[in-house]
């Protein structure tokens, strides 16, 4: 390597610092606090954090990044995204949103199971999809991806993409709320037996 790479790697280091500094670091509170309210621990937190700064330091160029805060954002729901794909535990409520998690306690080991049961159920549904559609609602609600990149990815318009995750969160939506009427007829049905026996 010679000098001249040598000075321009750290003029490069030196723009990148100050433009982390001056874009990314302000949001770093509100991003905490919005992994808080997802039931991040603050151990994950600081992991994700960690994560998503490496992943910004490592781009070749920051050029492309005109929304910083929500290039963030996005880089942190990403990871915990793929955290919460390969542990199989989550808080899902039935749309499986992220964004939507609201209780800042401690999970307990029911709460955890229930959240397994949970995600396994929503993941069958989304099994269960067409084979576009399923395609399409994984990229764009599992592993985070934008509507345009899919749309580029799969060689389908945006509107196209637009659709079918609108169509996909639909089907997920009526399964989801028939299979919770029919787990409460079943509930139901077991208290009344129960009822009579007694």
């Amino acid at each position: 390597m010679t000098q001249g790479d040598v000075t321009g790697a750290l003029a490069r280091r030196r723009m990148l610092a100050a433009w982390m500094a001056r874009e990314i670091v302000p949001h770093e509170a509100g991003m905490r606090a919005w992994l808080a309210r997802a039931r991040v621990s603050a151990e994950d937190i600081d992991e994700l954090m960690q994560e998503a700064y490496c992943q910004i330091v490592s781009l070749p160029s920051v050029d492309h990044i005109t929304a910083p805060r929500a290039y963030f954002m996005a880089s942190l729901r990403h990871l915990m995204l793929r955290r919460i794909k390969r542990a199989q535990v989550v808080a899902l409520d039935a749309l499986g949103e992220v964004e939507n998690w609201r209780d800042d306690t401690m999970v307990s080991p029911e709460d955890a199971a229930g959240s397994r049961i949970s995600c396994q159920r929503v993941m069958a549904m989304i099994a269960s999809l067409p084979e576009r559609c399923r395609r399409v609602v994984e990229l764009r609600k599992i592993e985070g991806w934008s509507q345009k990149d899919i749309a580029a990815h799969l060689g389908m318009s945006e509107k196209a993409v637009e659709k079918q995750v609108w169509v996909g969160v639909r089907a997920i939506r009526e399964a989801w709320a028939s299979a919770e009427a029919e787990s409460a007829d079943r509930m139901e049905r077991t208290e009344s037996k129960a009822g009579r026996v007694w």
